[in-house]
């Protein structure tokens, strides 16, 4: 009986992961998929991502209780024998700053524990093969990689890139493709049978309303980043065919040439090869030929052999702050200062790796005075505000000249009595972030 602990398992990952068998084909799939020892790892990494509710509204913490009621006695045998359903996934719309929208699906619990088992059972059989220029969704590969492959290809002399978009790419994958391609490998029939009912299970949207899912993965499925990563190999091996400098993160993707008129043909053949052999589509108006330092990849630009920031990220970065000082979010300072660390801690791991030391110290003087400006509105009255400075040590006159001053919140973070009494170190020993700290230790690790 398959029993699944909500507290954290004393069973290690890697330990695991050598249990799991690793075939070149799956002919024994279902098996494999429902082993206790891949549905216990599968639990492991669902309950890690946590992930908001799908349809039936089931948490991550009730979850354990419902499945050892029923799985062997209802959901075990339906799946094998063939009359098991998934639910629709729950659709939910990202805005993107370029002003169009991003459809997630949400699946629920059940369905998602299932997805990451037979995840784990197809990625050994998979991964292997894919190309060395593959970066997404793959263990021990990263974002940081592909840029840097990037860079790589960049000092080989290759300073043209080629931008390529595939337009809506997750809501737009063929299922005869795909299938095509996983029966390859897949020789059991009944695990080819619910992959596709995953593939057609249907979407709910806000409104309650069903769409059937005749072509997509939906992104926010465990299942959807290899079933992507097995579409596009084939992309990946016909670039590698042609001899092309390139890398691969999802379906974002740049190729490296020598000249304009170079990448102009690239861009021509990749597009009639996507839409013919893998029956997408690439979005025109967005993919282009520029110079390198006028490209875009995964969040960086390339100025020679610097390593920059895009304007849009840095903007992102910027607006995301905003939203976690903004005045008016009423929570506590503790609270904002968690939320804020968890962002700025994650933001700067990522994106550390770009040359930008002096960019850090700017943003760090923004944060600093962003959150001043949080305590000075916090401090409402002035005689709070006064009292507030006298504490940290700024001396009355100075404190009363501030505490009574009628300017905005924004001007007053600045102001004298402000930075006496809410001091770099101050703010340090609450715990906040330094992004040039953490630049320094990614750079010049010790």
């Amino acid at each position: 009986m398959t029993h699944l602990k909500s507290s954290q398992s004393q069973i290690r990952d890697d330990d695991i992961q050598r249990k799991l068998k690793k075939p070149t084909l799956i002919e024994n799939g279902l098996e494999q998929v429902f082993s206790p020892v891949n549905l216990q790892l599968a639990w492991k990494r669902v309950r890690r991502n946590k992930g908001a509710q799908g349809i039936d509204r089931m948490s991550i913490e009730s979850f354990p209780a419902y499945i050892n009621k029923y799985w062997q006695s209802k959901l075990l045998p339906s799946l094998y024998d063939g009359s098991y359903l998934p639910s629709p996934v729950r659709r939910v719309i990202i805005e993107k700053e370029d002003g169009g929208e991003r459809m997630l699906g949400i699946p629920n619990v059940l369905d998602r524990w299932i997805m990451q088992a037979i995840a784990q059972v197809i990625s050994p059989v998979y991964d292997p093969d894919f190309s060395e220029y593959s970066y997404g969704f793959r263990e021990n590969r990263s974002g940081q990689m592909a840029v840097k492959q990037v860079q790589k290809s960049i000092k080989s002399g290759r300073k043209i890139a080629v931008d390529v978009d595939l337009s809506k790419f997750f809501d737009r994958v063929n299922h005869d493709y795909l299938m095509t391609k996983l029966g390859l490998r897949v020789k059991d029939k009944a695990l080819m049978h619910l992959i596709g009912l995953y593939l057609r299970a249907g979407i709910i949207d806000s409104d309650g309303q069903y769409f059937e899912s005749h072509i997509g993965v939906p992104q926010g499925s465990p299942l959807s980043p290899l079933l992507s990563n097995i579409v596009l190999d084939e992309l990946d091996k016909e670039l590698e065919r042609r001899g092309h400098q390139f890398a691969r993160y999802a379906d974002d993707f740049i190729i490296l040439v020598q000249s304009l008129r170079a990448g102009k043909r690239v861009l021509d053949s990749v597009t009639k090869f996507v839409n013919r052999q893998l029956k997408l589509e690439v979005n025109e108006q967005k993919s282009q030929v520029v110079s390198i330092k006028q490209s875009k990849f995964l969040g960086f630009t390339f100025n020679g052999k610097w390593l920059k920031w895009h304007p849009k990220t840095i903007h992102k970065f910027k607006r995301r702050v905003r939203e976690l000082t903004g005045r008016s979010w009423g929570v506590s300072m503790q609270q904002r200062l968690k939320e804020l660390n968890q962002y700025l801690g994650g933001w700067i791991n990522y994106f550390g790796i770009a040359n930008q030391f002096q960019l850090c110290v700017d943003l760090d003087s923004w944060i600093r005075r962003r959150i001043r400006q949080c305590f000075w509105k916090s401090w409402r009255k002035v005689r709070t505000k006064v009292t507030n400075l006298l504490k940290l040590g700024v001396y009355k006159p100075l404190a009363i000249a501030c505490g009574s001053s009628g300017k905005s919140y924004w001007h007053s973070s600045k102001t004298e009595g402000i930075n006496k009494g809410l001091t770099d170190q101050f703010l340090r020993d609450l715990g906040l972030i330094s992004l040039k700290q953490k630049w320094i230790a990614i750079h010049y690790p010790h």
